[in-house]
């Protein structure tokens, strides 16, 4: 008999209401004083979480994600770097490149010229941050973003590099960031999950990246703290709708004899994900009131509208799903998981490049200055950034033009921050003459994480959840919080 059967065969009833039943009232009894103190406080509400958390005052209450799949060359659109263009053509000194291993496409190749920067650069903002002339949209913000420009990582990889990211594994099982938050700072709202998904793709669909659902899983967290994935078309999520002919009443009438049923199988079994099935069903019933009233734009201006451009009316897009982002922030969503497939240039940067950041330039600068107006970004982190970088040298050949590209580059890349307590118009670290390798201020990934868990009021040593007898947390045994780029 397995170790869990036999222990809860040799547990008596009144051993179980003789430890439990004052942890079971009180438990209780925390659940309804936490309801009738979120009617009564109105935003600072909060549902489910750890009691301990947060470990000590937060500056952000919530993260949007603007994930980018595929890795946005750092060299083109925010490390600028005129040696790049002085020696367009020339190899890359073997000193430089070190022996470092790059993925099977340009892994065996020994010609590797470096590639000059395919748009101009110019200074913007009383920061004087670098942008690409691809994002203009973003050089507008640059005095409310916090860029890092010397970020690592291990991962050479798409799917990897994604994956240690968003869980601090590069193998598949551990719980997502969003997950560890939902599981450890609970939501602001009851009515619509902590933790959301949304995803996208460029429209020419040159990029062959997969949006995996370990990207936004719970591991080995109960199942009820992974992301809830928007869909792209239709209802947002299957079944929101009720069958013709079938009431609301008569839903909840369902849904309260089959969590009788579940309650039965639960005391039977002890198994901790039935408590899960039915908190799904209790959410699940409650969104059929909140998401139509959350996707209805009725009700935004055409200004609002027009600043996240053309494709924000259209489901499914990178433009609605930061329109969504938003809403769903403002409604007390904690964690907010935008991704956006489609800059993997590996022989077409010359073109998709261009199309890709049309594509998303405009939305994700309106998120920031959406959020600002609306008071949101001082206690909203948003995030905009990849799994990796592009390397400085090219990928094909110098007279091929057409075909153009750059590989991945895990030894150093960028990526941009907003609210939510980090520094405005700074920026941190800084790479090499090539844009090759970090030369100041390093930040790996796991540095990375330990950052936002700590602008979230979250100490990342402490936050752990036991699993096959080890304590494990979103950072592994590393990560150091930036504490720079905190305002």
């Amino acid at each position: 008999m397995p170790p869990f059967q036999e222990s809860s065969a040799l547990f008596t009833r009144r051993q179980f209401f003789g430890r439990s039943a004052l942890g079971l009232g009180t438990a209780a009894l925390a659940t309804l004083l936490g309801r009738e103190a979120g009617a009564a406080t109105g935003p600072s509400r909060r549902f489910g979480g750890l009691p301990a958390l947060p470990h000590f005052a937060p500056r952000a209450k919530r993260v949007i994600y603007l994930y980018q799949n595929g890795a946005p060359s750092h060299v083109d659109l925010f490390d600028h770097k005129p040696k790049l263009r002085e020696l367009h053509g020339v190899q890359i000194p073997d000193s430089v490149v070190g022996g470092r291993r790059f993925s099977t496409m340009t892994g065996g190749q020994t010609a590797r010229p470096l590639l000059g920067a395919i748009a101009n650069f110019s200074r913007h903002g009383r920061c004087g941050a670098w942008v690409s002339d691809f994002l203009p949209r973003t050089a507008e913000i640059v005095d409310d973003l916090c860029f890092i420009k010397s970020m690592h990582t291990e991962a050479v990889n798409h799917a990897p590099a994604i994956t240690f990211f968003l869980t601090g594994s590069e193998m598949a099982g551990r719980p997502s960031l969003g997950a560890w938050l939902s599981y450890g700072l609970g939501s602001e709202t009851d009515n619509l999950p902590a933790f959301v998904v949304m995803t996208s793709r460029d429209k020419e669909e040159s990029c062959g990246q997969i949006f995996y659902d370990f990207y936004w899983g719970s591991g080995f967290l109960p199942t009820k703290y992974q992301g809830v994935a928007f869909r792209g078309r239709g209802d947002p999520v299957l079944y929101l709708s009720n069958p013709a002919g079938l009431s609301r009443e008569v839903r909840r009438g369902l849904l309260d004899d089959l969590a009788q049923l579940n309650e039965i199988k639960r005391d039977d079994f002890g198994d901790p994900e039935i408590t899960t099935r039915i908190a799904q069903y209790e959410m699940a019933y409650r969104m059929q009131a909140s998401v139509p009233e959350l996707t209805d734009l009725s009700r935004e201006s055409e200004t609002t509208l027009a600043m996240y451009g053309p494709e924000v009316r259209r489901q499914g897009t990178y433009a609605y799903n930061c329109l969504m982002a938003r809403r769903l922030a403002e409604r007390g969503v904690r964690f907010i998981q935008v991704m956006h497939a489609g800059w993997d240039q590996h022989r077409n940067l010359n073109s998709q490049l261009r199309i890709q950041c049309q594509d998303t330039d405009a939305p994700s600068a309106a998120l920031v200055r959406d959020l600002k107006q609306r008071g949101l970004l001082d206690d909203t982190l948003v995030i905009w950034g990849g799994e990796f970088g592009r390397t400085p040298f090219l990928q094909g050949k110098i007279e091929e033009v057409k075909q153009w590209g750059r590989d991945h580059h895990p030894y150093v890349f960028s990526l941009w921050m907003a609210g939510g307590g980090v520094r405005p118009g700074l920026t941190h670290g800084a790479s090499d003459e090539f844009g090759f390798k970090p030369i100041e201020g390093k930040v790996h990934v796991h540095d990375f994480q330990a950052t936002i868990l700590h602008l979230l009021g979250v100490d990342h040593e402490r936050l752990t959840y036991k699993f096959q007898g080890r304590n494990f947390r979103l950072t592994d045994v590393h990560g150091q919080v930036v504490r720079e780029v905190l305002a």
